[in-house]
């Protein structure tokens, strides 16, 4: 009796989903991050997607070709952006950015939080929050 219940200890095991590893879905979205928003390199951002890509901000194509769509137009009409993550947080299958964004050397720029869903280990879906930073706040904390 003990025999049966190892093996299908090992079975459900073996078939069962494998648990989330949030800090190698950080790694794998501040690669991912990095190459494509960074170095507007689709080729190996796009290693990182899954078989799906769910885009949800309402301005940006839906899909992986959507992706690629926005690093083109990334790459002709901003190619000096740059966006400096200044915090990154990882729980279970989900990885948030918190983002300074710059289209070009010398403007404030904005604030944004992407938040990425991962799929064993593979970017599948994506959500995003920007805000641009004011040249006089109401406040002298800063947004980061």
């Amino acid at each position: 009796m003990r025999h049966l219940a190892l093996v299908l200890a090992l079975l459900i095991g073996a078939i069962a989903p494998a648990h989330a590893d949030p800090e190698a879905n950080k790694k794998v979205v501040l690669d991912f991050y990095e190459k494509g928003l960074n170095q507007k390199d689709f080729d190996a951002a796009a290693k990182h997607f899954g078989p799906k890509y769910i885009q949800h901000n309402p301005t940006a194509p839906d899909g992986i070709e959507g992706f690629k769509a926005f690093i083109a137009f990334r790459k002709e009409k901003f190619p000096n952006a740059k966006s400096e993550i200044k915090r990154a947080f990882a729980e279970g299958d989900y990885v948030i950015l918190h983002v300074h964004g710059v289209r070009e050397p010398g403007e404030r720029g904005v604030a944004i939080v992407d938040i990425f869903r991962l799929e064993n280990g593979k970017i599948v879906e994506h959500w995003d929050v920007v805000q641009p930073i004011p040249e006089k706040p109401a406040n002298s904390n800063g947004m980061f």
